[in-house]
């Protein structure tokens, strides 16, 4: 079995923040496949669906961003899931806003959802995908950058970043259907100009 995690705040003030953006995969990827996410039997929204044969965990945690361990521990708990099983979704203020990054493990790079979810499953060896949310205006300051990633995309940015979500989308279900290598190879690039 496949566990997408998207990270997030819930709530509709957040909608279209930056730091939203593993929710808006989830929800890509739910639209496509016409999985409705529900309430779970934990603090976190889930679908259940099908791609290609596989079965497939479509999931959100309710635990906002900094505590999104304590939901990730729970699914994989009541499901039965190895970490090797899941794929989370978060974005990632040091690339550039388009960029996706795909790793089979790694630190949480100054990213709190994922400093929660290695801290709970106490371990690193967790696939993600990393969304690049960066911009000219990305504060240097680290005491900025709690308000920048709450921010909504500017006018200007919103088309590379809807771009950017549904290339996701892809490089989830090629993960799914060929492999974390393989998609790798394919979606840690530049995305090409538009």
């Amino acid at each position: 079995m496949h566990c997408l995690v998207g990270l997030g705040n819930p709530g509709s003030m957040y909608d279209g923040t930056r730091h939203n953006i593993g929710f808006a995969v989830v929800d890509e990827v739910s639209r496509r496949w016409n999985a409705e996410l529900t309430e779970g039997k934990g603090d976190y929204r889930i679908a259940h669906a099908s791609y290609n044969g596989n079965e497939v965990l479509l999931v959100k945690p309710l635990t906002y961003m900094n505590n999104s361990g304590m939901a990730v521990a729970e699914v994989c708990d009541h499901y039965g899931l190895t970490l090797s099983d899941l794929l989370v979704i978060c974005d990632d203020f040091q690339l550039p806003l388009g960029t996706l990054r795909l790793r089979a493990r790694g630190s949480d790079g100054g990213h709190n959802g994922l400093y929660s979810i290695i801290d709970h499953v106490r371990s690193d060896a967790f696939p993600r995908l990393r969304c690049g949310i960066a911009s000219p205006s990305t504060p240097s300051s680290k005491s900025l950058m709690a308000d920048f990633v709450l921010e909504l995309f500017t006018t200007h940015e919103r088309p590379l970043a809807s771009v950017m979500i549904k290339r996701a989308a892809d490089a989830c279900s090629l993960v799914i259907t060929s492999g974390l290598a393989h998609a790798m190879n394919i979606y840690n690039t530049k995305p090409k100009a538009e």
